[in-house]
């Protein structure tokens, strides 16, 4: 009996990677269709408008001879992707709608929907690697400039291991490489950078219109004293340097100012041109935490706050259903509603959000 090739739903947004995954998976013999994940509504906003990119999608379908699916998420991607990003800046937190959308929308909806058609598998164009042994682990791929398990911490082992990543050995410049070999066309397309529903404005510019811009002092650590008025906590983030418009101030030198904390009870934005303790953090307490397998306490552990950021050696400690990291080295910039993702070797174990952080002695 002719064993049956498996069936493979792959992601499909009309860039480069996802276009090569699927041409991968064409040459590694699986029979697989596109589906193309509408995520967000033109009509709510004509600066992200995905019909461009649904037309490259289906040109590069028809040049492979496969099958494109469109499916609508919209309306989850609003309620569980949109709000909760805005709800988090409304608290002054820094959050990171890249992980809401893997955890609602890619690995969630999109994964019941193919499994619903009878898909055996889905695919994306992840920059990720999965290893399979005695249990299926999430690694960082062979690219590790492009490494997008940060974004994927969240990922269910079940999930996993109906996934695939077929770029997982490739990087970037290969990718590029068979992409203009294979004529889709896509060699003068800018890579996708930003958020989808922000389009071509600035991130300050967009946030107005969903979290109304309130005012307040801008406040010196060190003195205590007023030194300016701030446009809106949301148009901040822990570390800034730029944009903060402080004047001339009289006894300060040239030095930058950095903004070093907010505080949404009297909305003001604490800076400093000093390493002022509040600056650092050794040691985070996290919320919403999630591991694709076990972990335990006191487990040795690296971690990384932000995409692309250096692995941190630090300690996992469990209590109470609270996860808490201790970094051996103290870590400068860390905002409340980062993703901080934890990693044992190559291997992305788990993570969460953080929700307070303090000094290692503290």
């Amino acid at each position: 009996m002719t064993k049956l090739r498996q069936r493979v739903a792959v992601g499909m947004s009309g860039g480069v990677d996802s276009s090569v995954a699927a041409y991968k998976l064409l040459q590694a013999g699986y029979d697989i269709e596109g589906i193309f994940m509408k995520n967000w509504e033109e009509d709510d906003d004509d600066e992200c408008n995905s019909k461009d990119d649904y037309r490259d999608a289906l040109r590069v379908s028809k040049l492979l001879g496969i099958k494109l699916n469109l499916v609508n998420f919209s309306d989850k991607y609003w309620t569980n992707v949109f709000e909760v990003f805005i709800n988090n800046l409304k608290k002054g937190f820094t959050p990171n709608p890249d992980v809401f959308c893997n955890r609602e929308i890619k690995f969630n909806q999109f994964y019941k929907y193919a499994k619903s058609l009878g898909f055996d598998l889905i695919a994306t164009g992840h920059y990720a690697k999965k290893q399979r042994g005695e249990r299926t682990e999430l690694h960082i791929p062979k690219d590790k400039k492009k490494d997008q398990t940060y974004f994927l911490y969240t990922l269910e082992e079940k999930v996993l291991k109906n996934t695939l990543f077929p770029l997982e050995n490739l990087n970037k410049d290969e990718v590029k490489k068979i992409a203009s070999e294979q004529g889709f066309g896509l060699d003068n397309k800018k890579e996708s950078m930003g958020i989808c529903f922000i389009g071509k404005r600035k991130f300050t510019e967009f946030i107005d219109s969903y979290v109304q811009p309130i005012s307040g002092p801008i406040v010196h650590y060190d003195n205590h004293e007023t030194i300016g008025t701030h446009k809106g906590l949301s148009k901040y983030t822990i570390g800034q340097r730029k944009g903060i418009n402080i004047g001339g101030m009289r006894n300060s030198d040239d030095s930058p100012w950095y903004v070093i904390d907010k505080d949404t009870e009297t909305n003001s934005l604490i800076v400093s041109q000093n390493q002022t303790p509040l600056f650092y953090s050794g040691k985070i307490e996290l919320s919403e935490f999630s591991s694709i397998h076990e972990v335990y306490d006191n487990q040795k552990v690296k971690v990384r706050f932000r995409h692309g950021g250096n692995l941190k050696e630090s300690k996992l400690n469990i209590k109470d259903d609270r996860y808490t990291i201790t970094l051996y080295e103290e870590e400068r910039g860390i905002a409340k509603g980062q993703a901080a993702v934890i990693y044992n070797g190559t291997e992305c174990i788990g993570g969460g959000t953080v929700i307070s952080k303090c000094l290692s002695q503290n």
